[in-house]
């Protein structure tokens, strides 16, 4: 790797998109912050991401409008030197019983969460086959293998992700080109704090290790996949769960 090497991270300015971007800032690459209407927290990323020790660009962008995903792609090229990382990290969800979701909360989840990815990978991918070499990381979930209740459509997203990433193993692998998914399982974060207080302490008691995940776990497991540490991994899941998933348990009622 060298100081031409970029990761571009989707949904990276906030959340585990963002630390994700902190870790492999410290790791070398540059940086590309993929945001959403958020230059604010887009901005905050790329202030850590040079006290980190490297630099990086902002581009708004949603991912799931190919249109908008190619211009961003396009951006990308202006800037001149290598992608060597993608993550599709973006991801949205909505919380809502089978009966009761709207078509319109499907149809934003299955859009940003499986379509960004695909369409993410399609355009870093030719860029990585005409580079020569490429790892692409896709953030799954633990509802990769374990249905959620009240969350279909999320859990619709993320096996699909799962599948996308072996497939796309397949067919890239002969360009230099590998792909790997990484699925968190609890992962304690401003979201999740605020959506139940107790996340951490609810979690933590049925995981094995006896903890709840943080976003700086989900970052390390990144990072084996982007870097040399993995030169003969591809089409693998992940799971960076403290071994909740061993256990088939949901916690509430």
């Amino acid at each position: 790797m060298t100081s031409t090497s970029w990761a571009l991270i989707t949904g990276a300015s906030s959340g585990i998109g963002q630390t994700i971007a902190i870790r492999l800032a410290r790791a070398g690459f540059r940086i590309v912050v993929n945001h959403f209407r958020d230059i604010t927290g887009a901005t905050r990323t790329l202030e850590w991401v040079k006290e980190a020790g490297s630099d990086g660009v902002a581009i708004d962008a949603d991912v799931g409008s190919g249109a908008e995903v190619a211009q961003m792609f396009e951006q990308f090229d202006e800037i001149g030197g290598a992608l060597r990382v993608l993550v599709n990290n973006a991801g949205v969800q909505t919380w809502a019983g089978l009966l009761d979701l709207q078509e319109s909360d499907f149809d934003r989840t299955i859009r940003t969460n499986l379509k960004g990815t695909f369409l993410c990978m399609q355009q870093a991918g030719r860029r990585m086959r005409d580079g020569g070499a490429g790892a692409i990381i896709n953030i799954g979930s633990g509802a990769n293998r374990i249905p959620f209740p009240n969350l279909s459509d999320y859990c619709a997203s993320k096996g699909g992700i799962e599948m996308l990433t072996k497939c796309a193993a397949t067919e890239l692998g002969p360009m230099g080109i590998r792909v790997n998914c990484v699925a968190p399982g609890a992962i304690e974060n401003e979201r999740t704090k605020a959506e139940n207080p107790e996340y951490a302490k609810t979690w933590g008691s049925i995981t094995p290790l006896r903890r709840c995940g943080v976003q700086d776990d989900v970052a390390e497991a990144v990072l084996y996949f982007a870097t040399d540490a993995s030169p003969f991994v591809t089409g693998q899941i992940l799971y960076v769960d403290g071994g909740l998933w061993t256990r088939n348990q949901w916690p509430y009622e």
